[in-house]
């Protein structure tokens, strides 16, 4: 047995969710409760009866933009898929490709847009490592609505395979998302509503706001035989002093800060490195694994992750390794739904 097998479990297929809930906060909320060992049930529109007065929420504002690129190569007429990454200031893209047969330097793609027609063509630049390919647009663009235009939203493949339907414009998306920049959402998030974050500040709760665009890394299986082998793919945020002050404040008045999401831990750990929090803004590869001293998140909020990954072993991480296996098993013995459009888990 190796290191990360202690990190896989089987889940039935039916448990998968393929489609949100018709409202958000309806979502299921398994609460684990580290000081007592105990796991209660309840629902994410409970929350403002969950936290406490004087609790400070975390919420990540990145934005998923529409990443996921159908293609076809001009010369060839081969089909062509990517999934965009990032760009620079120059306009150059990093775009992840998938092609059959070789493709070349030079050599350019057709983009293929919402209503199926031939649009913006890709020049293909220099090969990076794993798939990844430095492309210009061509004519030139501005990023967003060009990708608004030709782009699919990237839904993971164990969403109906990551083909899109209209609905999931709006719904892989948090009601907060302002700074685009993600390729997958940050999925504990699209539980919350308007309504809900206000009834979360009528109750006393302070709404805080970092960014971490989510990368394609995050999501991938450890494939190492050990965890400290395992490299993390990095991802860019920042982290303001509006919001280190709030937190400083939340924890001075004995309050507890609740991160929403891995995502908005691994930043909030980043900048807390030093042994306080500090304003961040850069890249991020923190991999979050035993042993792992926590100093800046008391608590969080998180959808169920898939085995074997990055994400699973920080939950583990932060509750306990018995604990949070024991959570899995309550949650698949009561039919929880898991993964991006499911319910979700507080570890208290």
């Amino acid at each position: 047995m190796t290191e990360l097998d202690q990190y896989d479990y089987d889940l039935p297929r039916r448990l998968i969710a393929q489609r949100p809930l018709a409202n958000r906060a309806d979502a299921r909320l398994l609460v684990v409760d580290r000081a007592t060992q105990a796991i209660g049930h309840g629902h994410v529109r409970d929350l403002p009866e969950i936290l406490l007065p004087g609790d400070c929420l975390v919420l990540n504002d990145t934005r998923v933009v529409p990443a996921r690129l159908v293609g076809r190569r001009t010369s060839t007429g081969g089909h062509w898929e990517g999934l965009f990454l990032d760009c620079d200031q120059e306009g150059l893209w990093r775009v992840l490709c998938r092609t059959r047969g070789r493709i070349t330097p030079g050599e350019t793609v057709t983009l293929i847009n919402a209503k199926g027609l031939d649009d913006v063509v890709l020049r293909m630049g220099a090969s990076l490592s794993e798939g990844v390919w430095v492309v210009r647009p061509e004519p030139a663009e501005e990023p967003w609505p060009l990708l608004d235009r030709v782009g699919r939203v990237p839904l993971p493949p164990y969403i109906r395979k990551g083909e899109m339907v209209q609905g999931d414009r709006e719904a892989y998306q948090t009601v907060y998302a302002r700074s685009p920049g993600a390729v997958a959402a940050p999925t504990a998030g699209l539980h919350f509503t308007a309504p809900l974050l206000g009834r979360l500040e009528t109750a006393g709760v302070t709404l805080a706001w970092l960014t971490l665009h989510v990368g394609p890394g995050t999501f991938r299986p450890i494939v190492s035989d050990t965890l400290a082998e395992h490299r993390m793919h990095p991802e860019w945020g920042t982290l303001g002093q509006e919001t280190v002050d709030k937190l400083g404040l939340c924890r001075h008045r004995g309050g507890r800060v609740v991160a929403v999401g891995t995502t908005a831990v691994r930043l909030l750990e980043t900048a807390a490195r030093a042994g306080t929090l500090q304003p961040f803004a850069g890249p991020t590869d923190l991999f979050i694994r035993p042993p792992f001293e926590f100093r800046a998140v008391d608590a969080l909020l998180t959808n169920f992750h898939l085995p074997r990954t990055t994400l699973l072993v920080l939950v583990r991480t932060f509750g306990g390794e018995t604990l949070l296996k024991r959570a899995y098993e309550e949650a698949i013995r009561e039919e929880y739904r898991f993964y991006s459009y499911g319910d979700a888990m507080l570890i208290l």
